[in-house]
């Protein structure tokens, strides 16, 4: 039995961790919080949002945020964590800005998408209404924003 664990960290475009030289993991799913060491049994959870930490056999912390996943152990020492979306930090103070960062940019995108679909709407029911009219031979063509 090996002393250290083989982990890795996928997200569906990228791996953002895979690295053999672990000697700890910890996770959290519904049930709460719990740890793996090496020779651990099999395993397979599904994680919710939250920070999943390892350590290596050096001692160094790393951390790496979640939204969510699917975690298996395998053979004893084979750990995989798969998610949509995680965020790599060094320290907790430095994840924490980068989530933060991250989240600001999801909620800008999501405004504009808003912003766009309303604009969109409004220009098709102008459209339905142009053509509606009792008299289209007067009514003015609508013509559309520059906006992009």
């Amino acid at each position: 039995m090996s002393d250290t664990i083989h982990l890795t960290v996928t997200t569906p475009s990228q791996i953002l961790v895979d690295s053999g030289d672990v000697a700890a993991v910890r996770a959290e799913d519904e049930s709460g919080s719990f740890g793996i060491l090496p020779g651990h049994a099999d395993l397979l959870t599904a994680l919710v949002p939250s920070v999943v930490r390892w350590r290596t056999s050096d001692g160094a912390a790393h951390f790496c945020a979640v939204r969510g996943g699917v975690f298996t152990v395998s053979s004893g020492r084979n750990v995989a964590v798969a998610c949509r979306e995680a965020v790599l930090g060094d320290t907790l103070e430095d994840l924490e800005g980068k989530v933060r960062a991250v989240r600001a940019q999801q909620i800008e995108a999501d405004r504009k998408a808003r912003v766009e679909q309303v604009r969109l709407h409004a220009l098709a029911v102008r459209q339905l209404l142009r053509y509606l009219r009792p008299n289209p031979a007067t009514a003015a063509p609508i013509k559309e924003d520059g906006a992009a």
